[in-house]
């Protein structure tokens, strides 16, 4: 007897549809699985022998042949054991033939003793599914919730197989409401703009950043407050838009990184891998690629402390993804491509010991040279504002004022936000910030008056800008227009955005 039963598989953050065809005849008792399965799929055979058997029914003593179609597309991990374990089944006879089967998505992991674990990536497995036609969906339970965001779906939480052939013997399992979640809008941190003494400069640069998404870098020596300042920059950043939240849980769905309380992402990713992260642990990889942490950081802020102690190769993967907003990788289990639209954060001290300048300082020249050679020059063109923490005063830290809360300054990030919305709705690209326009958008919407063209052409010649760097200037400025709630860029929107662009200068 024949059967085939739909489930799904995920390579990079792509899901595919996959036919799980379960042939059972007579012949030699054997278990084969083709169709380009990993080992893990391979061992399936055992889990589901065993589930078979310890959930009260014979394990068939014939020949099972098992093809997971299409056989190009490379098999991974334990998902495939519900829905051969269903085919297995429909051919002895004890689940009967459904009529709408091919509109019947399975997908789960058996335990020995017949019960059902959740697995990773269900969430683009179920939209996939769903939107090639499938409506009822039979996953773990572990898995539901998260299946349910998808608007639509018919989710059927099964906690184990003898519950499943009931189901489609006439008692059936009660199918969760699926669409119902609403994207939070308001997140709660435990930090503060509000508490940090001075670093006026920084906090502004900050806001410029989160408002346009643009790369920063912040120099200074240690306690100056560049760790603390960039910990606070979630708390201005825009709120996700349900398209940018959905994208974001299906990158942690995969991962298996999904917080089982609160599933839909709400927030923006802030990713902080310490410096002694490996170029892979950064890009993603392994023998079956898997998200790194800048697909991690996707639409959120990837923050990078003491960036020169970063491996140079390391630090080198980053050029592409920051100006493509993807990156693939190629492995020996397949080529997979992931986006990667992130804002970057760096901080890093002056030189070794921090104290460049100062009687403290115990550095010589040539130590300060190979440090600061592990920054190269085409990283730096790629950061957009570059920004001095210099030491806070006394003055400052005793001065009991209070000063501009995150909620303020997110008030204003968000009406430039709506601006930028707003200038990109009729555009063909997905561009949701103004750091993320491409030359033709740049001359559309940057155009500057006499004064301010005049003002830039005097700065590209004195300070030698390379192309990359005159257009991340023009962005900055549209971006400080924006928050001024300014339709045009004048020369002292270019003039401010200028001065984020000299420590390069100084330092290299």
């Amino acid at each position: 007897m024949f059967v085939r039963i739909l489930s799904g598989a995920v390579v990079g953050v792509e899901s595919y549809d996959i036919d799980v065809e379960v042939d059972l005849t007579s012949g030699l008792p054997v278990f084969d699985i083709v169709g380009l399965p990993d080992s893990a799929v391979k061992e399936s055979r055992e889990r589901i022998r065993a589930a078979i058997r310890n959930a009260g029914f014979t394990f068939p003593i014939k020949r099972i042949t098992v093809n997971l179609a299409p056989a190009d597309i490379r098999k991974s991990g334990p998902s495939f054991d519900l829905p051969m374990a269903v085919g297995i089944l429909m051919c002895m006879g004890i689940i009967a033939p459904q009529k709408e089967l091919e509109k019947c998505f399975f997908a789960g992991e058996l335990s020995l003793d017949g019960g059902l674990r959740g697995v990773s990536g269900i969430l683009p497995m179920v939209m996939q599914a769903k939107s090639n036609g499938a409506k009822f969906f039979f996953i773990s339970a572990e898995n539901a919730n998260e299946a349910a965001l998808v608007d639509g779906a018919v989710i059927f939480p099964v906690e184990n197989i003898t519950q499943l052939v009931k189901h489609f013997s006439g008692a059936p399992i009660t199918p969760l409401k699926s669409g119902v979640v609403n994207l939070q809008k308001t997140n709660t941190y435990d930090v503060d703009f509000s508490e940090v003494a001075g670093q006026a400069y920084v906090k502004r640069a900050l806001e410029i950043a989160a408002a346009g998404y643009h790369n920063a870098l912040m120099i200074g020596p240690p306690g100056a407050g560049k760790t603390m300042l960039a910990r606070r920059l979630p708390t201005i950043m825009p709120d996700l838009s349900p398209d940018e939240s959905m994208e974001i849980t299906k990158i942690y769905s995969i991962a298996g990184l999904l917080n089982h309380k609160n599933l839909l992402m709400s927030a923006r990713p802030f990713r902080t891998p310490h410096h002694t992260a490996s170029y892979i642990s950064l890009t993603g990889g392994g023998r079956v690629p898997m998200p790194g942490e800048i697909t991690l950081a996707h639409n959120g802020v990837l923050f990078l402390d003491e960036l020169p102690e970063f491996q140079k190769k390391a630090l080198e993967t980053l050029r592409q993804p920051l100006e493509d907003g993807q990156i693939t990788i190629s492995r020996t289990g397949g080529t997979s491509t992931y986006p990667s639209v992130f804002l970057l954060l760096a901080a890093m001290n002056p030189c070794p010991c921090g104290y460049m300048g100062t009687p403290r300082c115990t550095c010589s020249e040539a130590e300060i040279a190979r440090y600061l050679e592990k920054i190269s020059g085409p990283l730096l063109d790629r950061i957009d504002i570059q920004v001095e923490a210099s030491p806070v005063e006394y003055k400052e830290l005793e001065n009991v004022s209070p000063s501009e809360t995150s909620a303020e300054i997110k008030a204003r990030v968000e009406n430039a936000r709506q601006r930028q919305q707003h200038r990109f709705a009729n555009e063909q690209a997905a561009i949701y910030f103004n750091a993320k326009m491409n030359t033709q958008l740049i001359k559309k919407h940057c155009k500057l008056c006499g004064e301010a063209q005049a003002l830039m052409r005097s700065v590209y010649d004195t300070m030698a800008l390379s192309a990359r760097a005159y257009h991340k200037v023009l962005k900055i400025a549209r971006t400080i227009a924006d928050l001024a709630d300014c339709a045009d860029i004048s020369i002292e929107h270019i003039a401010e955005a200028v001065s984020y662009r000299g420590l390069d200068r100084k330092y290299w």
